[in-house]
């Protein structure tokens, strides 16, 4: 799994992995996740504290746009720039900006968050959506952001709290707790791998010369019956929890994982009823004075 700043971070639902995914896999991934999240999407930027719609709007590590496209609904006079280390990321993301109409409101450009950034303008308003916790340094990458900024613009900053969860606690019936034991088997690894992951932001942002306007927490719980993306989404991250945690899993609860990852199986997780995504992030609003 590749752990680059300019990623929209995805790898972030099951931690590192053994191999490195195919590209379009990954990218399907994160449409998936999108669709997941579209609703939590637009009640973020439903609360950014903004006071006069921006122009010219940057988003960070956009992987293949979620960010962005939710942007363009709330901000529907502004222009994007897409900015990610992924060019199959970009690629589908210009695809989907020419599918929907938006390809002329639009800019992606290659870049890795921890090396030089290219010129990106004087963004009225900065995105970061789960791309953060991956920087080598933070208190430079914030820097960065903030002279970036025009002044009196807004960043926007959201960060991943916990790990998606979608099974009931006493599932499956033959192994309960399953996901609990899959999520502390590879918690070490994380900490490694993404020391910065579930950091309190606020500080750093003050210390970077930014005013905090806002911050919250908002909790994300969508169930199964009411989007249909629930259940694919659901079996591509235990599939990568899986890549990670068996080497540290007891035999049984490994067996347990392939029987909800077998599609054509009786306990596939596709066949379950009571799926649902679960999980937190924060937002924070902050403002260049």
């Amino acid at each position: 799994m590749t752990h680059t700043s300019a990623h929209t971070a995805h790898d972030h639902a099951n931690g590192p992995s053994p191999h490195e995914p195919d590209a379009d896999d990954m990218a399907d991934f994160l449409d998936l996740e999108a669709a997941v999240l579209a609703g939590h999407l637009a009640s973020v930027t439903a609360w950014l504290p903004v006071t006069t719609e921006p122009r010219h709007v940057v988003d960070l590590g956009c992987g293949t746009g979620a960010g962005t496209f939710a942007l363009f609904t709330r901000f529907p006079g502004a222009a994007v720039t897409a900015v990610d280390a992924s060019a199959p990321h970009l690629h589908r993301l210009r695809e989907r900006a020419e599918a929907d109409g938006v390809a002329g409101r639009v800019r992606t450009v290659r870049a890795d968050l921890d090396a030089d950034w290219p010129g990106l303008g004087r963004p009225d308003l900065v995105w970061a959506s789960a791309s953060l916790h991956h920087v080598a340094d933070p208190d430079r990458t914030l820097s960065t952001v903030h002279d970036l900024l025009a002044p009196g613009g807004l960043f926007a900053l959201v960060e991943v709290d916990s790990f998606p969860r979608f099974l009931p606690e006493d599932a499956p019936e033959d192994r309960p707790g399953l996901e609990e034991r899959c999520h502390a088997a590879v918690a070490h690894r994380r900490a490694e791998h993404m020391p910065h992951l579930g950091a309190d932001w606020g500080p750093r942002l003050t210390a970077a010369g930014f005013t905090v306007e806002g911050e919250r927490t908002m909790t994300v719980h969508v169930e199964s019956s009411g989007n249909e993306a629930v259940g694919p989404y659901a079996l591509s991250v235990l599939g990568r929890l899986r890549d990670s945690a068996a080497d540290a899993l007891e035999a049984e609860d490994v067996a347990a994982l392939d029987r909800l990852l077998d599609t054509a199986g009786p306990g596939s997780v596709l066949r379950r009823g009571d799926l649902a995504v679960r999980t937190t992030r924060t937002v924070w609003a902050a403002r260049r004075t």
